[in-house]
């Protein structure tokens, strides 16, 4: 075709049965599932779990990518920039609205350039203390550190985690400063928490379990609207007269923006009925994950107002990623 002349009805003919093929070569070939974070995430947990049993439904091969780096920001990128053919998902966790208040300076959005696709589970976060704080309740956490504002510390994964700006909206909530202390990674934090170096943080129900059951760290409360069935004798932070501190994290999946819509509907379902099975509800209870699903229009809702609960909270405590 001679650029600058309209197309005949027979080019548009042509270039739509080229389209057309294009789809379904990308459909026949591999599924990449992008995992912006390390292997042995929860969120790679979900993709390694989900990957094999949408291959066997969609009878083509699915394989799992993981892209780590700058908190999830690299891998994301990376599925906002591939084509909306349905040859790249990602598998993120609710970091990803964090990240759109944190890196302002991003040359994308994640909630403007991302087509929900499918909730896939929730996950509980809990405040934890070491022993020798002394504090047996969440109340008494803040009692504290309204006395000494500054006094007490908390550890973090990093800069931007959901641990961080939990922690981040307890403070704002209950009106207290606790100084925070950022890691590289959640290993070292836990560390130093069960070591008594730091004074409290949040960390993922399945995570802080054995240690608390152990006796090596307390647990304050959890973050959550209602308790949990591995610790139901623990208080949600509400009960524990700490405020309304619900910090639970979503997982789910996202297609790059524009792929068609029968096509996010045919994997949506597909997804809702591999989350449904015993096998991986298991799978996702062992890392603390409740299994969850939704329709694509639920979950879109369900991550623009996530977005803005996080924004206004970055906002009002000016939270910077660097």
């Amino acid at each position: 075709m001679t650029p600058g002349f309209p197309l005949t009805r027979r080019g548009l003919v042509a270039a739509a049965l080229l389209a057309s093929a294009g789809v379904a070569a990308a459909q026949d070939g591999p599924l990449r599932l992008v995992v912006p974070f390390t292997p042995g995430t929860g969120i790679d947990l979900i993709a390694r779990t989900v990957g094999p049993k949408l291959s066997e439904r969609l009878k083509r091969p699915v394989v799992v990518e993981n892209r780590a780096g700058a908190s999830g920001n690299i891998g994301t990128e990376a599925v906002v920039r591939a084509a909306p053919d349905g040859s790249t998902l990602l598998v993120s966790v609710n970091t990803l609205v964090m990240n759109r208040s944190l890196y302002p300076q991003m040359p994308f959005d994640p909630v403007r350039d991302l087509q929900p696709v499918s909730l896939t589970s929730w996950g509980q976060l809990i405040l934890v203390t070491h022993p020798r704080s002394g504090f047996k309740t969440a109340a008494e956490l803040i009692a504290a550190a309204k006395k000494a504002p500054g006094k007490l510390n908390y550890a973090s994964p990093g800069v931007g985690t959901p641990h961080h700006l939990s922690m981040e909206l307890f403070k704002n909530t209950a009106k207290v400063f606790l100084t925070h202390i950022p890691y590289r990674g959640t290993g070292p934090a836990v560390t130093d928490m069960i070591g008594g170096q730091v004074d409290a943080m949040f960390l993922p129900i399945h995570v802080a379990l054995p240690q608390v059951r152990s006796g090596r760290l307390v647990a304050l409360g959890i973050g959550s609207d209602k308790r949990h069935p591995l610790l139901p004798e623990l208080p949600t932070l509400s009960e524990a007269k700490a405020g309304e501190v619900n910090v639970d994290m979503w997982y789910g999946i996202f297609a790059p923006k524009g792929m068609p819509a029968a096509q996010v509907t045919a994997l949506n379902r597909e997804i809702n009925d591999i989350l449904r099975s015993e096998d991986v509800k298991k799978a996702f209870e062992g890392q603390g994950m409740d299994p969850a699903s939704d329709t694509p229009d639920g979950f879109a809702r369900l991550v623009s107002k996530d977005a803005d609960r996080w924004a206004a909270l970055i906002k009002a405590q000016g939270i910077k990623a660097e």
